[in-house]
């Protein structure tokens, strides 16, 4: 056994079984929860991302955990995503001793938290094994508490949502084990030692497994320490050795099409587009005034009307700018309306909110800074001074995962249009 906690990244969606129905041959748990609060229903939870990998099959020399989508490095979604969980105490990441320098610097950028570290073993069974090890009471130097359960997610799924967490969580309580599954996409055939087709498997019947699974932690610390070095070495199934080790039949949950994860370069293009899509969906109209005849107003009437598939909400920034704080954690995409001097309060204030807030951002905020003038009677000179200060800010900006973008319009009491 390898000394100390580790982990690595799992296998694609490896087959399992189930029973046939006359409907879906596995239907959601029906643990509900529909306001459902965690907190003491759940006890203690903690989570294993096995980062160990080395990327072979992207074809590319940095390990797919550390390349970056959007300017940052694919494992900082995945530990935001489980962060923003209040219920998950402890999550322990498991990466080799080469990356382990790499990891910390991840973690001290983009101000994780609750994360510990641990080094990776040769494969994947020994790695999530040592990452096991980190919080078990029974290991010299143990700083982490042991939980009742236990999620296990790999570091490239970093579209995990709360709602499948829980529902693996609630159900690895009442069963002992748990895992999202997914329906196949292609059919799975078994071939014949010498290249013929031996027999197909009906998709109806299986499903691909995926992460995140969960476990009652002693049920999976105790499979781990009896299983056998084959399955140490050549083994990928957590369930399995759940199953095999400590006749636990895991509970098999319907989980999102989102749980898919990064294994090709392609996959990298499809996960930049996701994030793309999701920063996206709502803006933020801020404006410095109530006044309904505002220009604010009237920008945000016609975002309303134009982009009809969005959620278009809107803020009045007060002196401390308290109303800001409520959207960060939904909205991603601000746009801050000044009919002022370019260099306004307001335009800084938001920034250094979000700059300022401790809250895991699971994507880089976008703002757009819109400021307003009448063109005939200010110089060219103060519009190329606004384009300057612009620039220079989002650059500054940029450092700390907020994307700027500016906009000057030709403005007077009567109109509004692009200049």
């Amino acid at each position: 056994m390898e000394p100390g906690p580790c982990s690595r990244p799992a296998e694609p969606g490896h087959c399992v079984s189930g029973p046939a129905g006359a409907g879906s041959a596995f239907p959601e748990s029906p643990l509900s929860v529909a306001g459902a609060e965690p907190g003491d229903r759940l006890g203690t939870v903690a989570a294993v991302l096995p980062a160990g990998g080395c990327g072979e099959r992207m074809g590319v020399r940095t390990p797919k955990q550390f390349c970056r989508v959007l300017e940052r490095p694919l494992i900082s979604y995945t530990l935001q995503a489980m962060e923003r969980v209040c219920w998950i105490k402890d999550i322990v990441v498991t990466v080799t001793g080469e990356n382990m320098e790499a990891m910390r610097s991840i973690i001290q950028r983009y101000g994780h938290k609750r994360i510990s570290l641990a080094e990776a073993g040769a494969t994947r069974h020994r790695s999530i094994f040592n990452g096991l090890k980190a919080l078990a009471e029974d290991q010299p130097d143990c700083k982490l508490t042991k939980p009742e359960v236990v999620i296990i997610h790999d570091a490239v799924r970093p579209f995990v949502e709360e709602d499948i967490l829980l529902r693996v969580v609630l159900a690895a309580k009442e069963h002992g084990a748990a895992g999202a599954i997914r329906p196949l996409v292609s059919t799975v055939i078994s071939p014949s030692a010498d290249g013929h087709l031996d027999h197909s498997l009906d998709r109806a019947k299986h499903r691909a497994s995926e992460m995140p699974q969960a476990f009652l932690f002693d049920v999976i610390y105790e499979a781990y320490q009896q299983s056998s070095d084959f399955d140490l070495e050549f083994g990928t199934e957590c369930l399995q050795l759940a199953l095999k080790y400590c006749h636990r039949k895991a509970k098999l949950v319907e989980g999102p099409p989102a749980l898919w994860k990064v294994t090709y370069k392609q996959d990298l293009c499809a996960a930049e587009a996701m994030i793309k899509e999701k920063i996206s969906q709502e803006i933020c109209v801020v404006m410095n005034t109530k006044d309904e005849e505002s220009v604010g107003h009237l920008l945000e009437e016609a975002l309303r009307k134009e982009l009809n598939c969005m959620k278009i909400t809107s803020t009045v920034m007060d002196h401390i700018g308290g109303d800001i704080r409520n959207f960060i954690e939904q909205c991603y995409s601000f746009i801050c309306v000044n009919v002022v001097s370019p260099d306004s309060q307001e335009t800084r204030k938001l920034l250094r909110i979000l700059e300022e807030s401790s809250l895991p951002l699971l994507y880089p905020v976008v703002v757009v800074l819109v400021h307003c003038f009448d063109f005939t009677s200010v110089l060219l000179a103060q519009k190329m001074e606004s384009l300057v200060w612009i620039r220079g800010l989002a650059k500054e900006v940029k450092e700390r995962n907020i994307l700027l973008s500016g906009l000057l319009l030709n403005y007077s009491q009567n109109f509004c249009y692009g200049g």
